[in-house]
């Protein structure tokens, strides 16, 4: 059965603190509440487990114990939606990728782990409260497939007024972004550089330190890699967590089928 809800206490908490997905979907219930169309949350379940959805715009993620069970229901539910992206638990995933809209994308999670390099790096230019339509031109070159303005602007703005995330810049040409900060564990996304200023290491040195800067609040940052970006993350030596998988439609052109519109991966 899949039911809307309406009320946060709806929610099994502690189920969706388990994973970085959950964690994702709880900070949308802390951004906006459970009243917004184009920000819905479903309980599904069957006779042996449950679990929760969240879908927004044109993203789907669904946390679910090991118990729930790939039924008609929910096979009919995401062709009724087609999402452009599907994430979350790995047991459902798979049991949804013999649709015939989606692809699968490899994606590795990675924990950010501060060493001795970032004994020599300049704070100063770190912008903690950039503006955020520089923010979106860096963006928008590191991610061409990213949401446009307003509606990019529209979330990001108010997800850092509530102190749900924080934006922060390098040098003017590099970003990246706390998209939650739940239970002390923080997942860093949409990290990019200008062209014109790539190559010359910043982002490698700003990643460092805030591994450092998050670390020293005693707080572990992760974020999440597609394949063609790993070998990156395993040289700049960031831990791998876990390998997953994530469903992205296929049916819609886009410049490069290694981005989704969040630009939550990297």
């Amino acid at each position: 059965m899949i039911r809307l809800l309406t009320d946060e206490r709806e929610l099994d908490k502690s189920l969706l603190k388990q994973s970085l997905s959950g964690k994702k979907l709880l900070s949308y219930v802390k951004a906006y509440g459970m009243g917004y169309d184009f920000c819905r949350f479903y309980e599904v379940s069957d006779e042996n487990g449950k679990g929760f959805m969240f879908i927004i715009n044109s993203a789907l993620i669904i946390c679910a114990d090991e118990k729930l069970e790939v039924t008609e229901e929910l096979k009919m539910f995401v062709e009724m939606n087609l999402p452009f992206r599907i994430e979350g638990n790995q047991r459902i995933l798979h049991g949804l990728s013999d649709s015939g809209h989606y692809q699968i994308l490899n994606r590795t999670v990675f924990e950010l782990v501060p060493d001795e390099s970032t004994a020599k790096f300049c704070e100063q230019y770190v912008d903690f409260d950039p503006k955020l339509t520089e923010v979106y031109k860096i963006l928008s070159e590191g991610f061409p497939n990213i949401a446009d303005f307003s509606l990019w602007y529209t979330d990001t703005s108010h997800r850092c007024r509530h102190g749900i995330s924080r934006v922060f810049t390098y040098k003017g040409c590099t970003t990246a972004s706390a998209a939650f900060d739940i239970d002390n564990e923080v997942l860093i996304a949409q990290v990019a550089t200008k062209i014109d200023s790539r190559g010359s290491g910043y982002a490698r040195e700003f990643l460092k330190w805030l591994a450092e800067f998050f670390n020293n609040l005693g707080k572990r940052a992760y974020l999440l890699a597609l394949d063609i970006r790993v070998s990156y993350y395993r040289e700049i030596g960031f831990k791998e967590i876990e390998r997953e998988i994530v469903l992205e439609r296929k049916d819609i052109e886009k410049e490069s089928v290694l981005k989704g519109k969040l630009a939550d991966e990297q």
